[in-house]
């Protein structure tokens, strides 16, 4: 499937391609957002667990898990209908990395520290950030000022951390910077759904 980023499909825009542990590869779609994007809210109440959602690329499964334990933003996400689809989802942490590697919003240089960037789900993997590399996107909807364009904040994924129930992972879209967070913290998050892809 050779779908240019950024291009209207199946209730979104196309961020790229995304493979599960089993393989399986799927093309992420990114909810529009005035539908499909929280303001800054909690990943789940202080101190609660959310078991099943540590998939650094599954984010539905995260999702289902988050919404399972309480979480107020996944039950949110799985309860929106946005051009007649009803599977949205929040990303886990490489499907979000791939939403900034492909719709990067500034011209900002990239957050090159340790591992950001790297992103072994993504079709073709990627390797850590360079100042320069990914620039930003020529999907004019998601450039700056644009209409669909990511905030320049910190956003959720659904990714919690494996060591430490207490935090999550986020990715801010500014310069691309990738860490965790206490789950309390507020951050904003934008859905996603996924299309097969032969």
């Amino acid at each position: 499937m050779n779908i240019p980023i950024g291009v209207p499909i199946e209730g979104g825009f196309f961020a790229g391609t995304i493979q599960l542990d089993d393989g399986t590869r799927y093309g992420l779609v990114v909810a529009p957002k005035a539908d499909g994007q929280h303001a800054d809210t909690l990943w789940i109440d202080e101190y609660k667990d959310a078991p099943g959602a540590q998939s650094y690329n599954d984010g539905l499964a995260n999702t289902i898990a988050m919404a399972d334990a309480g979480s107020a933003l996944a039950q949110w996400a799985r309860s929106l209908r946005i051009a007649g689809h009803d599977d949205w989802y929040i990303p886990s942490q490489d499907e979000l990395e791939l939403c900034y590697r492909n719709l990067k919003t500034t011209a900002e240089k990239n957050y090159c520290y340790a591992r950001s960037g790297i992103n072994l789900s993504a079709v073709p993997p990627t390797r850590p950030y360079t100042t320069t590399l990914p620039a930003q996107t020529t999907a004019k909807p998601f450039t700056e000022n644009g209409n669909e364009a990511f905030d320049a904040a910190g956003y959720w994924s659904s990714t919690q951390h494996a060591a430490y129930s207490d935090f999550a992972w986020y990715q801010t879209f500014d310069f691309g910077c990738q860490d965790c967070s206490y789950t309390s913290t507020r951050l904003r998050a934008r859905a996603v759904r996924r299309i097969p892809i032969e």
